[in-house]
């Protein structure tokens, strides 16, 4: 049985989260750790999910409770799990424990693994939404990259998308 378990820098399985994060996501797809832990330890608004099979860690869910919405800013399964069913079920489950607006970035589809991305999420329920969206940078001095939201809970979030997007990156990426 999953469980998402809400976690600290000093939670026992911390190092495993911030290993998963440097596994999955290039540096530019994340923040500095010093920023990544004052998150986890201090911000209201961000919450890091360990995820959990029984008692084997198998990944990892950052959240953003941005009022109106939630953000997915990270989502991860650790190598050892991936094709096993583990993402579909963390979806589902993400679902149930975020209800409301669930908002995501996604690549735009330009290769076959970003196609593949989308494709999943929309099996779990999410639409894609082509609104030219730019990431902000996680680093001073850093490129942003052209992405596209994702999102569940609504039949659309084209009347609010500047408002979403400007909520991401005014709370997520401090711009």
């Amino acid at each position: 049985m999953l469980n998402f378990t809400p976690i600290k820098t000093d939670h026992k399985a911390y190092s495993f989260v911030e290993n998963l994060l440097h596994e999955s996501f290039p540096e530019v797809e994340r923040r500095d750790d010093e920023d990544q832990r004052r998150n986890a330890d201090t911000n209201p608004l961000f919450t890091c999910y360990l995820i959990t099979d029984d008692e084997l860690p198998i990944g990892l869910i950052t959240a953003w409770n941005l009022g109106d919405f939630h953000y997915l800013e990270h989502l991860a399964t650790s190598p050892a799990v991936r094709n096993k069913g583990y993402g579909r079920q963390v979806m589902e489950y993400i679902k149930q424990l975020l209800p409301g607006i669930i908002v995501l970035e996604v690549e735009r589809p330009e290769d076959e693994m970003s196609i593949r991305r989308i494709g999943f999420y929309q099996r779990c329920g999410f639409s894609l939404c082509e609104k030219d969206y730019f990431q902000p940078s996680y680093r001073k001095g850093g490129e942003g990259l052209p992405l596209y939201l994702m999102f569940a809970g609504a039949d659309s979030i084209d009347t609010d998308f500047e408002a979403i997007r400007d909520r991401i990156h005014r709370e997520v990426y401090g711009v």
